[in-house]
């Protein structure tokens, strides 16, 4: 009875207190972005006149609009991210996780280069149309499974890095064009009059209206289908009604102020964690929490400004803040039954003849790694090309990629086998995305860093990936849904880090868009046999620990049975995972998905026991990379599409065929 009693109290204390604390935050964001400008008094004068002045003129036709801007941007992505999440009913839909901003920004991009006056008509209208097409993929590929929260939010996931991977292409061959898109595809805020808070004011307002009448009809998808339906809703034309203002919510956003990270995904949940439970509660919350946390975040941004070394876009710093918050939030979510890993589902026919096969692929390799050097297209069209420097230019692109795709597709097939879950990979789990972090800081901070250097920090942020991954995922046993979200998080962070840098102006900036981009262009010979050796040395340093790698997938207490020390496998295959996956990420990027697509083409093919298993999916990723190095230079020449890229397109749709298989 007294713990009856006291529950009320307790309900009420945490709202209280976080709104308290987000009071606070705000009112000093305040206190800190008005300092230069004459402090409250003048800025509530200037707020509907401009006071003499240049602080004045600051006040009412920038400071003013932002502060504007923020609150609208935040509300509206606070409240698109709970229709979402009450549409699909999961809680990690947001407009970030299912692609919907990075469709609406690809969107936007190619409207800039192809048809201009589009925009002119209506910025709003193209970007609601690149994140319906988003979403309807989206949609599409986590149809079979129910909308199972789980891969839609991969699914999404996969969207995201496919538009990225789009995005890059044509940020590397209209560079001049884009420019200006780089600061405000990041997520920009900065205001010049009131003209964008007049276009956006009007449309959120509709929307919201719009979502008011639909309160009541939302409530009832909390019920299952079937109660619903009795109810007499069309659950169809719901979804459809939910998550259509959704997205139009999120293109008006996006196209004015460009991508805003996590807001969609924080603000509903900080809200349901708070106590919310009741959706008119939930919708009222996160459009009041959305709105303060976009604008204390940039109040506070605005106020360091000076102090910083360079831009920080808000949008870009609400994703790297965000991503954190969301490797919190995924433990306390509740996703699938927990179950103990599986290797039935990995296990599929054995070829009977592995070795032969192994044959074959090396047969495919060598063919493929000729036409590369021979065969292209030149001033006249295609030919064979046997002068000595083409050859030289060509012979160092095709050993690197070679060895980036040996190195890619045995850490894959390790980090599958170790987690039992088919769907893991290098890329998808995060890791490359914090080799590549590591990477970009150690460009910033230490100029002219040796490849040693290099090698160093991209394995020490591999293995800190791998550290918060295994904290994280320990005591739900490795679950495959929740492992990969973690990925979500830590990728977004990487994304985050790459729109700063991007944004920033830095000359070393160009640097990083080659690196990431994964192109083979700049490998020299020295750096490209290092690689090739590297990779061959370390496959066949993997062969001897097959045992381990046949046994882990059964699970931990039938592996101690047969005399393992699980946590000591676990903990060398995983670092020797880091060790391959940031020697790749050296060469190819973060992202081009030949982790996942190598070990599943050699299980596809029979090659089932571990020690074939790894040799047949180092040979395909192999393979892969010289096809898609030879094609990144054939397709659009004489411009190129760099190797990473076009393995990540490779992938991507590989991926998102497999998402709908599952």
């Amino acid at each position: 009875m007294a713990t009856s009693e006291r529950r009320p109290l307790s309900v009420l204390t945490a709202p209280i207190l976080a709104g308290s604390l987000l009071l606070t935050a705000f009112l000093l964001g305040l206190v800190v972005s008005l300092a230069p400008l004459n402090g409250l008094i003048t800025a509530f004068k200037s707020l509907f006149t401009p006071a003499v002045g240049v602080d004045g003129l600051v006040l009412h036709y920038s400071w003013w609009p932002r502060l504007t801007m923020a609150l609208l941007a935040g509300g509206a992505l606070g409240l698109a991210g709970v229709l979402m999440q009450q549409t699909l009913r999961n809680p990690l839909a947001s407009p970030t996780t299912l692609g919907v901003a990075s469709g609406a920004n690809l969107a936007l991009m190619t409207a800039t280069l192809v048809a201009p006056g589009l925009l002119v008509a209506g910025r709003e209208w193209v970007a609601l149309g690149g994140s319906a097409s988003t979403m309807a993929l989206v949609f599409s590929i986590g149809w079979r499974r129910g909308l199972s929260p789980g891969v839609v939010v991969l699914g999404g996931l996969v969207v995201n890095l496919y538009a990225g991977a789009l995005g890059m292409v044509l940020l590397l061959f209209h560079q001049e064009e884009l420019k200006g898109l780089l600061v405000w595809g990041a997520g920009s805020l900065a205001q010049n009059d009131w003209s964008s808070v007049a276009y956006l004011a009007p449309r959120l307002a509709i929307a919201g209206l719009a979502s008011a009448c639909l309160i009541r009809p939302l409530a009832l998808l909390e019920l299952d289908d079937a109660s619903a339906k009795n109810l007499g809703i069309s659950l169809k034309w719901l979804r459809l009604g939910g998550l259509g203002l959704a997205v139009f919510l999120t293109g008006c956003v996006v196209s004015v102020v460009g991508i805003i990270g996590f807001i969609g995904l924080a603000a509903p949940n900080i809200v349901r964690l708070v106590g919310a439970r009741r959706l008119k509660a939930r919708l009222i919350g996160s459009v009041l929490l959305g709105a303060l946390l976009l604008a204390t975040t940039d109040l506070l941004l605005q106020g360091f400004a000076g102090r910083l070394p360079t831009l920080l876009p808000t949008g870009a710093t609400t994703a790297a803040l965000g991503a954190p918050l969301l490797l919190w939030l995924i433990p306390r979510l509740r996703m699938t039954a927990r179950r103990p890993p599986s290797a039935s589902s990995n296990e599929s026919f054995r070829h009977p003849l592995p070795g032969r096969l192994m044959i074959v692929l090396m047969v495919l390799i060598a063919v493929a790694a000729l036409a590369g050097l021979t065969i292209g297209q030149g001033p006249n069209g295609w030919d064979l090309a046997l002068d000595p420097p083409v050859l030289e230019w060509r012979w160092p692109r095709l050993l690197a990629a070679a060895g980036s795709g040996i190195l890619l597709a045995i850490a894959g097939t390790l980090i599958q086998r170790v987690t039992a879950n088919p769907m893991a990979s290098p890329e998808l789990l995060g890791i490359s995305g914090g080799a590549a972090i590591a990477l970009i800081i150690t460009l910033f901070l230490i100029q002219g860093p040796s490849n040693l250097l290099l090698v160093g920090s991209a394995t020490l942020g591999a293995l800190i990936t791998l550290g918060v991954l295994l904290a994280l995922n320990h005591s739900s046993g490795f679950q495959p849904e929740r492992l990969l979200l973690c990925g979500v998080a830590i990728t977004a962070l990487f994304d985050a880090v790459r729109s700063i840098t991007l944004a920033g102006g830095d000359p070393r900036g160009q640097q990083v868009v080659a690196w990431l981009s994964g192109s083979t262009y700049y490998v020299d010979p020295i750096s490209a046999l290092v690689v090739l050796i590297a990779a061959l040395l370390l496959a066949l340093a993997t062969q001897p620990l097959g045992r381990w790698l046949d046994i882990l997938p059964l699970g931990a207490a039938a592996a101690r049975a047969l005399g393992i020390r699980v946590e000591s496998a676990r903990l060398a295959l995983l670092s020797l995972v880091a060790l391959l996956t940031a020697g790749a990420t050296l060469i190819v990027g973060p992202l081009s998905f030949v982790g996942l697509l190598a070990p599943h083409m050699a299980r596809m093919l029979g090659f089932s026991r571990a020690r074939s298993h790894m040799a047949g999916a180092a040979l395909l990723g192999a393979l892969l990379m010289v096809v898609a190095d030879w094609l990144g230079r054939q397709l659009l020449f004489p411009q190129e599409i760099p190797a990473g890229l076009v393995a990540s397109l490779i992938g991507g749709s590989y991926f998102m065929w497999g998402l709908r298989k599952l």
